[in-house]
């Protein structure tokens, strides 16, 4: 069965999820203008908080590209029950997962928060009880519209997704504006609209997803009845997927321990820097789920030749799409840093950091990163957990502590391990596409 995406249609997916990773992005920089009106141990309170919550959105969105590469295989050899039955599992599993994490979360807050970060200041630690207690409340609508999501973008239908996002956004961004300036709620009045608007966000596309006239739908019978086939299915490509990241997670937390040992300006550069590279990254992760679909369906219909075709194809657009965003990021970053009380010398080490990971970005993580999803949504689940998992830590973790501190290179040297980190994967994720291993690898 022979599988082919028009140029519209291959646009019709990546366009809508450009302008829903950049507004989310646009939205988190609203988010943290608001939290920072509402004090500096609100400020604090929040980002402690959202460095562990990320490790759970992590692993809902993991989950939820476990099932995405089902849903894609199965739609792509037109069994549209079985993509039903799978997107019914995944949703099932999500929200016993998320459920789970949320009481665990709520019964041992303080406790979790004393481990964790017991030694700051009892406002602060205040503020992290209440936005984390909050925020848990959110779990299962996160997870819930993760796997919504994750069958609407099987299909290829990414507006959808993207629609829903504008939506919910817009809901946080005026909650946000009442909860602080009229409420004067403190943390309570950035953490409610943040619940309120992933809830929203979880009710839109449930009830979308039920929707009959998709190809793709949630059955009443799938949603409540356990299939361990079915399951295993999406949890051999999402656990893998899970590990990856909470790795990759705690990586960043001892990268961060590392970057406070550098100077203040140091410091200061680095943190500026991750928020242009932040801007500069939507290219990888508009395409990641692009390569997910798409790969899925042909490898889904047996079309390993199309898969090929795709492979190939999709890499050329990632990489002329990320050449061209990551061009324009940098020369947007001189105005950007005008918005910032910086000395000349942060400023010249934040643009070094800046040229750094756009040139990076630009040609070795269209391989690293998306290369490597197109090898997951083929099957091949296990050699691109253990290389990123490996590469993760010899690579840059050890890199960063022999560049940052022994070389004593400081931010640079953090920058210069990420992009070797990058080019190791890209590496031998080549190596492992053209090897064609990948071809028998299909999950269904």
């Amino acid at each position: 069965m022979k599988i082919t995406f028009t140029r519209k249609e291959l646009v019709a997916m990546i366009v809508p999820l450009f302008l829903e990773q950049l507004l989310v992005m646009l939205v988190g920089i609203a988010d943290t203008f608001f939290i920072s009106q509402a004090g500096e141990a609100a400020v604090a309170g929040v980002s402690l908080v959202n460095q562990f919550n990320t490790v759970f959105i992590y692993l809902f969105t993991a989950l939820a590209s476990g099932g995405a590469v089902v849903i894609s295989q199965y739609f792509g050899n037109k069994d549209k029950a079985r993509s039903s039955e799978a997107s019914g599992q995944l949703l099932m599993f999500s929200m016993i997962f998320s459920i789970m994490l949320m009481f665990l979360v709520l019964i041992g807050n303080r406790v979790i928060l004393q481990l964790l970060f017991g030694n700051v200041e009892k406002n602060v630690m205040d503020a992290c009880e209440t936005y984390l207690r909050i925020s848990a409340y959110s779990y299962p609508a996160l997870a819930c519209y993760n796997a919504g999501a994750a069958l609407f973008r099987s299909m290829g239908k990414t507006s959808v997704t993207m629609y829903t996002s504008i939506v919910v956004n817009i809901i946080n961004v005026i909650g946000n504006y009442i909860g602080i300036y009229i409420l004067h709620a403190g943390v309570a009045g950035v953490a409610y609209p943040s619940f309120i608007a992933r809830t929203v966000a979880a009710i839109i596309i449930t009830v979308l997803c039920f929707n009959q006239r998709y190809a793709i739908s949630y059955q009443m019978e799938s949603i409540f009845k356990i299939n361990r086939t079915m399951l295993n299915k999406i949890l051999r490509i999402a656990i893998p997927n899970g590990i990856e990241n909470g790795i990759f997670q705690l990586v960043k937390v001892a990268l961060s321990s590392i970057v406070a040992l550098f100077g203040t300006y140091q410091i200061a550069a680095n943190g500026i820097a991750q928020s242009i590279w932040s801007l500069a990254a939507l290219a990888g992760a508009t395409f990641g789920p692009i390569y997910i679909t798409v790969i899925g369906q042909c490898m889904g219909a047996s079309d390993v030749k199309s898969a090929s075709f795709y492979f190939k194809k999709l890499t050329q657009i990632t990489v002329l799409f990320s050449v061209a965003w990551n061009a324009i990021v940098f020369l947007l970053t001189p105005l950007m840093l005008r918005f910032y009380s910086l000395n000349s010398e942060t400023v010249a080490l934040t643009l070094m950091l800046v040229v750094i990971h756009n040139i990076f970005n630009a040609f070795a993580f269209p391989f690293s990163g998306c290369l490597g999803n197109g090898l997951r949504a083929a099957g091949d689940v296990r050699f691109t957990m253990i290389v990123s998992v490996a590469s993760t830590i010899v690579v840059r973790l050890v890199l960063s502590y022999l560049f940052g501190v022994v070389i004593k290179m400081g931010v640079i040297g953090i920058a210069w391990a990420m992009v070797c980190d990058w080019c190791v994967r890209a590496v031998l994720f080549i190596w492992r596409y053209k090897q064609g291993k990948w071809q028998t690898m299909r999950v269904i």
